[in-house]
């Protein structure tokens, strides 16, 4: 799983991104001091299962911490956007193909209306953050209709052999797009059997508006929430985008807190809404941490866990499944409950099963659901925090 951290500049995209991954990338109020795309590992958020075994588990990727999985999945942080960035401005086109294998996309907004739509700094409170969730609605569906137009007449051509989907497919599965989705959103504008090569400039943004919202869901992170009249405009964007899932955040919160328990100063994990203090700080730092302390109490957390959560198991509705047998939770080497992997909905045991080794789906007997002792067949579709055996053929 890929998620992108996109935005206009200076929104604190970079800074969202050190926070969920500790990364260290560069970072200045100047526009586009991101050039090259920064990737790295973050982690999603899964209440463990260990405790319902009466275990602690040892991950063998990620980590746990007071009954909390922390899940590793991939960011990617691209270059700024701008308007006009599907005509090349800015750094557009990069920024564009930057994102294509991503599965969902975090929309970094300056909630507290201190950059304009450029990346400028201006006042704080004088720029519309909405504008910015507009932009990037428009710019993505400008850059899927221009993949379309670039190829017009050999898509028109091999539509006229094969049929829309099976041309628009070929089209779009670089943009990981699935087959059924081209085809129920063909059905659902009425373009299934409408030629290709007679469509209006009307149906193929249509068509592209729909590839959008299917191919790269957007999740918001109001970012710098902790800014003044920030929260206010974060309540009036969840008003006016309820088709969105807007989460508050600010970014520099969760690097100081991170920053801090790295040092030893605090006991902090990531998404909670307190932190203990262990360390020798003096009476700045102290003050500091405090002030730190009220804002994530207020806002309930610093957000940037919550955003990353709520793009895997809200938006993409992705489940956790943890491998484990009946009668065994610990793999070869000891280490108990060692893995989770994350499936899209809809996926099954023998889905599962693939995941964990090839010859286990082509020898697949069974599942074992290792809380209830049920068996479970090959087509049983997988729910969160599943915790399964599977029982195959030599």
């Amino acid at each position: 799983m890929l998620i992108g951290i996109v935005g206009k500049p200076s929104t604190g995209k970079s800074s969202f991104f050190m926070a969920a991954t500790a990364v260290a990338v560069e970072r200045s109020p100047r526009p586009f001091t991101t050039i090259k795309p920064n990737h790295a590992v973050g982690y999603v958020e899964v209440e463990c299962v260990d405790k319902e075994f009466g275990v602690q588990c040892n991950p063998r990727t990620g980590y746990c911490v007071r009954g909390k999985r922390f899940v590793p999945v991939e960011l990617l942080d691209v270059a700024g956007l701008v308007p006009g960035a599907h005509e090349g401005k800015g750094l557009g086109n990069k920024f564009l193909d930057d994102l294509r294998q991503a599965d969902a996309l975090i929309h970094i907004v300056d909630a507290s209306g201190s950059t304009n739509e450029t990346g400028e700094r201006v006042e704080i409170g004088t720029y519309d953050p909405a504008n910015d969730i507009r932009f990037l609605e428009d710019e993505l569906d400008f850059w899927i209709k221009g993949i379309m137009d670039n190829n017009w007449a050999k898509l028109a051509k091999e539509a006229r052999m094969k049929g829309n989907e099976e041309a628009l497919f070929g089209q779009f599965t670089g943009l990981k797009i699935s087959r059924d989705a081209i085809a129920r959103t063909l059905t659902e504008l009425a373009l299934k059997e409408k030629p290709l090569e007679s469509w209006s400039e009307e149906d193929k943004m249509g068509f592209a508006k729909r590839m959008r919202a299917i191919g790269k869901p957007i999740l918001i992170a109001a970012n710098k929430c902790d800014l003044p009249g920030a929260y206010k405009n974060y309540e009036r964007l969840v008003k006016e985008f309820p088709q969105y899932i807007i989460v508050p955040c600010s970014a520099e919160a969760e690097i100081a807190l991170k920053s801090a328990a790295k040092n030893n100063y605090i006991k902090y994990v990531p998404g909670e809404d307190d932190f203990e203090i262990i360390g020798g700080v003096d009476e700045q730092q102290k003050k500091a941490l405090e002030f730190l302390r009220v804002y994530i109490k207020s806002a309930k957390g610093t957000g940037v866990q919550k955003a990353l959560n709520a793009a895997v198991f809200e938006l993409l509705r992705y489940v956790a499944v943890f491998p484990g047998g009946v009668n065994k939770l610990a793999d070869n080497d000891g280490n108990v409950l060692p893995d989770v992997f994350l499936f899209p909905p809809g996926s099954t045991a023998l889905d599962f099963a693939a995941r964990i080794h090839k010859d286990m789906a082509k020898n697949f007997i069974r599942a074992i659901n290792a809380k209830t002792k049920r068996a479970l067949g090959a087509d049983y579709v997988l729910q969160h925090r599943d915790v399964l055996e599977i029982v195959f053929g030599r």
